[in-house]
């Protein structure tokens, strides 16, 4: 614990340098988030440092050949006075087609796997541009349908809204009907109390009320129906001669029935 607190101080010292070092709670937990910073930090840094001096020893490197390649070009004869125009051109721009590239040297060795790579870079970036076309023509078509898709659902919610306020209209109207055909059969009621009670408070007989008064007709036609055999039974006998005493004591035993049916008529109507 002691010695990541050292390191975890020293290292801090390091990062502030002439500024102070900001206060913080020493714990089990602080230290050892501070101490794993501190060791990714010192790695980063040494990682750094390799890598400089890797650069450093490279740049060495290539002013050491540039050095011997100068002095073997100016042992053939050939200096920055005597090449043309043409060549210094030609060879600014070799030069920064390796810088470019990103190789070591311009000779065609290192050119040839540079410009390898470069055109598989190439096609790799022509196949993933084909790529999204095709995606950017399918999302495009998607969000077509998608707009058709949204315009049919806001015409049919137009639609809706319409025929929710046609409905809602007729819903208020029969509502408003309603209330009146409760209104109105709640007058009826009371008035048709009010003539029941006027018919009791004149002891009206239910013999005379429509309902009876219906049924007593039913009856009469249902007798007068009974009547009509009678009567054709009778009609035989009035083409014939008085004479006979038969025809006389026929003639009297219809008229019995005749009188009988007239006097259940008779009674069923004082009933009533």
């Amino acid at each position: 614990m002691d010695e990541k607190v050292d390191k975890v101080n020293s290292w801090l010292s390091a990062v502030f340098g002439e500024q102070a070092v900001p206060r913080y709670e020493v714990n089990i937990r602080t230290v050892e988030v501070l101490h794993q910073l501190a060791c990714s930090s010192e790695a980063r840094c040494t990682e750094t440092t390799l890598l400089t001096e890797d650069l450093h020893h490279k740049a060495s490197e290539y002013q050491a050949d540039g050095a011997h390649l100068q002095e073997v070009l100016q042992s053939v004869g050939l200096t920055d006075e005597s090449l043309s125009k043409s060549s210094t051109m030609y060879t600014s721009a070799l030069v920064d087609i390796a810088t470019v590239l990103g190789v070591r040297d311009t000779s065609l060795y290192s050119f040839m796997p540079a410009l390898n790579r470069l055109t598989g870079e190439l096609l790799d970036a022509e196949k993933s541009e084909r790529r999204a076309e095709r995606e950017s023509l399918a999302v495009q078509k998607r969000l077509s349908a998608a707009l058709v898709l949204r315009g049919n659902l806001e015409e049919d919610a137009e639609h809706i809204l319409k025929s929710q306020a046609v409905e809602s209209a007729k819903t208020e109207e029969r509502l408003l009907n309603m209330d009146f055909v409760k209104d109105k059969a709640k007058e009826l009621r009371s008035r048709l109390e009010k003539k029941e009670a006027q018919l009791a408070s004149r002891n009206m007989h239910k013999s005379l009320t429509h309902q009876a008064l219906v049924q007593l007709s039913e009856e009469v036609t249902a007798l007068k129906l009974e009547t009509v055999p009678l009567k054709k039974k009778l009609e035989p006998y009035m083409d014939l001669s008085p004479s006979p005493s038969l025809a006389r004591v026929q003639i009297e035993e219809a008229k019995r029935e005749l009188a009988a049916l007239d006097s259940k008529l008779a009674m069923n109507m004082a009933f009533k």
